[in-house]
C-alpha cells in the first residue's frame, strides 16, 4: 500500500471555493481502489474546525509563524484528515483566502507556508504513526513544500498538480527570513520570480513530476498566452509534465439517486426537474432550450462574452438560469439584463442543492471560459444529460465531443464547442444548440451519448498511480 500525503488549501465537503476542493475530496477514495492510502493535510479554518468533532493530537508546534499550533488527526466524511489547527492563521471572519471585502489576507504567504512547513515535517518524521511515501501538493498554496523538505534533508518524492496557473502565490522578497527560506536558493532556478518569492514556481521547480488537469491545458501552459509567466520553466520541464483529466464523484452526482432532485435514469426523466427549475427561477415555459450556467462570475469564465451573446439565445425562445458570484460589475450587469429579459433569471451566490437541480432540469450547461484547466460543470452536465456548450480550450476541449457533421454521423457527439472564444462565436453556438434542440431525434441521441460518458475517477486515479510508481520506483 502506497501512502500519499495530499497538501491542499480546501477539500470538499468541508470547505470549498472551487474545483480544487472537489478533486481533493473525491480523488483519495478513487486512489484507495488502486492501493494508495491518502491522508489530506488541510488548514484548520473556522468552518473546518466546526465539522471535525473529536480528533487526536498528532503533533504540537510552539511557534508556527507567530503562534502555537497543533496537528489533529481524524476521519471525517470518509476522508483521513490531518488538520493544522493554528487559530492565529486560520480562525477568522471572512473567506478562506481573504476578508469580507474580497481582499486577500495580507499574511497569506505565512498562512500557506505554515501548511507547507508542516507537510515537510510530516514527510520527515511522520504523524500519528504514519509516514508518507509521496507528498502530493496542489496549487500554489502547497508550492513551498519542496523548499522546506530540502531544508530538512527529506528525499520523499514531491508531485505537484496545477489546477489553475493564474494564481502564483507571490510574496515580497523581504519575507524570506519570516518564511524561513534559504536566501541562497532565492534564484530563478528555484523560487525567485521577477524579484519576488513565488510559491507556485517553488512547486514547479521542486517537483519530481508535474501534472495539470487536462492534456490540452498541459499543452497550452507551454505558451506565453496560457503559461502566465511560468511557460519557461514548464518548457524546461516538459518531459516531467503531463495532463490528467479530473473526474467527478459518481455517488454525489448520480441522477438516479440524487436527493436534491426528482431522480431519473434516462433523459426522459428530466422533465419534472425542468419544471421545478423554472419555478425556482421564476421562468415561464418556453419553446427553446433551458440553458443553465453555474460559475464564478469573472472575465476568465467568459461572463462578459455571455452578456454580449445572450440575445442570440433569448430571441430564439431560449432561456438562461444563472447561479454564481464574483466580479461586482458583472453581477450588476447580469441582474440589470435579467430585469429586461423575461427569459433570463439570475441568482447571485452559491447553492449546492440548487446546482444539482440546475443540471437535472437544464437542457444545456453553458461554459464559455477563456481558459479552463479542466472544468467540472461540463462533467456534471454530461452525467445529468444537460448538454455542454463550451469554449474550445483546456479540459473543455478534452471532455466534450463537438456536434460536428462527422460526429453526428458517427453517433458520438455530446455537446457543442465554439472557437475562437469571442462573443460572436458564442452567439453562433447558441444558434447551433437551439437548432439541435428542435431536432428531437438528434437531441435525444446527444443526451443519451452524454449520459454514457465515463466521467468518474477510475481512469484518472490509475494515471496518478502510474505517476506515483514512476517517482518512488515501487508498486503499491
Amino acid at each position: 500500500m502506497t501512502k500519499a500525503l495530499f497538501v491542499v488549501s480546501e477539500c470538499a465537503p468541508l470547505v470549498k471555493t472551487g474545483g480544487l476542493a472537489d478533486v481533493a475530496g473525491a480523488l483519495p477514495g478513487a486512489l484507495a481502489q488502486h492501493g494508495v492510502a491518502v491522508r489530506v493535510l488541510l488548514p484548520g479554518y473556522r468552518t473546518v474546525m466546526g465539522q471535525i468533532g473529536k480528533a487526536k493530537t498528532a503533533a504540537r508546534y510552539d511557534d508556527l509563524f507567530g503562534g502555537p499550533a497543533k496537528l489533529l488527526a481524524c476521519r471525517v466524511v470518509g476522508l483521513d484528515l490531518l488538520i493544522l489547527d493554528a487559530p492565529h492563521l486560520y480562525d477568522r471572519d471572512g473567506a478562506i483566502y481573504g476578508d469580507a471585502t474580497g481582499a486577500d489576507w495580507p499574511d497569506n504567504a505565512e498562512r500557506f507556508a505554515a501548511l507547507c512547513k508542516v507537510a515537510a515535517m510530516i514527510a520527515a518524521d511522520g504523524a500519528d504513526g504514519w509516514t508518507p511515501d509521496i507528498v502530493h501538493g496542489h496549487d500554489w498554496q502547497a508550492g513551498l513544500t519542496p523548499e522546506y523538505m530540502h531544508a530538512l534533508g527529506v528525499t520523499t518524492p514531491f508531485v505537484f498538480t496545477i489546477h489553475n496557473i493564474a494564481f502564483h502565490g507571490n510574496a515580497d522578497a523581504s519575507k524570506l527570513g519570516i518564511l524561513g527560506l534559504d536566501p541562497a536558493r532565492f534564484t530563478s532556478e528555484h523560487f525567485e520570480f521577477w524579484g519576488q518569492i513565488s510559491a507556485l514556481k517553488a512547486g514547479l521547480a521542486g517537483a519530481a513530476k508535474i501534472n495539470t488537469v487536462s492534456q490540452t491545458y498541459a499543452e497550452e501552459l507551454l505558451t506565453p498566452e496560457f503559461g502566465i509567466g511560468m511557460d519557461g520553466i514548464l518548457r524546461a520541464r516538459q518531459a516531467d509534465l503531463s495532463g490528467i483529466v479530473n473526474g467527478i464523484d459518481l455517488d454525489a452526482w448520480n441522477p438516479a439517486t440524487d436527493t436534491n432532485i426528482t431522480p431519473y435514469k434516462s433523459a426522459t426523466g428530466k422533465s419534472a426537474n425542468k419544471k421545478a427549475l423554472r419555478q425556482t427561477f421564476g421562468l415561464s415555459p418556453a419553446a427553446g432550450p433551458l440553458c443553465v450556467l453555474v460559475s464564478r462570475l469573472t472575465e476568465q469564465k467568459g461572463i462578459d462574452l455571455l452578456l454580449d451573446a445572450l440575445p442570440a439565445l433569448l430571441t430564439r425562445g431560449g432561456q438562461l438560469a444563472l447561479l454564481g458570484s464574483g466580479d461586482p460589475k458583472l453581477e450588476i450587469a447580469l441582474l440589470e439584463a435579467a430585469e429586461h429579459h423575461q427569459n433570463l433569471a439570475v441568482k447571485i451566490g452559491y447553492d449546492e442543492a440548487l446546482s444539482h437541480l440546475m443540471m437535472a432540469g437544464g437542457d444545456v450547461i453553458v461554459v464559455p471560459s477563456r481558459f479552463e484547466p479542466c472544468g467540472l460543470t461540463q462533467l456534471y452536465g454530461l452525467r445529468y444529460g444537460a448538454l455542454p456548450l463550451v469554449a474550445l480550450t483546456g479540459g473543455l476541449a478534452d471532455t466534450v465531443i463537438n456536434a460536428s457533421p462527422a460526429a453526428l454521423a458517427r453517433g458520438v457527439a455530446t455537446g457543442v464547442q465554439f472557437f475562437p472564444v469571442t462573443a460572436q462565436a458564442l452567439a453562433n453556438a447558441f444558434v447551433r444548440i437551439t437548432d439541435l434542440f428542435h431536432d428531437s431525434k438528434t437531441w435525444k441521441s446527444l443526451q443519451s451519448n452524454a449520459m454514457k460518458q465515463p466521467v468518474g475517477w477510475e481512469t484518472s486515479a490509475a494515471a496518478y498511480q502510474d505517476i506515483y510508481r514512476s517517482v518512488i520506483g515501487t508498486r503499491p
